[in-house]
């Protein structure tokens, strides 16, 4: 019988992949993609353990779980370390005047 590859490895690899890009964005778009990608190689992980001798991408799908887990671990600590620096300078009023303080420098 010929081996076959797991239905969304590649897409869930995508997602992984793609939750670096966004913890730039505050961390927590970054932490909802990778745990999208998570869940998506879970249930391909079921599948494989129930025939593993039909399928022929497991090592992907342990590299994508890998990657998925350092994104969210990456977009969880971002947005702790951003909510840190909010509050650090006084809360949401003292960051949004520090921010036209700045963008008002900037535009001179």
């Amino acid at each position: 019988m010929e081996q076959q590859k797991l239905p969304n490895v590649t897409l869930a690899l995508v997602l992984a992949i793609l939750s670096f890009l966004c913890c730039c964005i505050g961390g927590i778009p970054g932490a909802l993609v990778a745990a999208i990608a998570f869940f998506i190689l879970r249930n391909d992980e079921k599948t494989y353990m129930a025939n593993p001798e039909l399928y022929s991408n497991y090592s992907q799908l342990k590299t994508a779980k890998t990657i998925a887990i350092i994104g969210m671990v990456i977009g969880v600590l971002y947005f702790a370390w951003v909510a840190y620096n909010i509050s650090s300078m006084g809360g949401w009023e003292a960051y949004m005047e520090e921010v036209q303080r700045v963008s008002e420098q900037w535009t001179q």
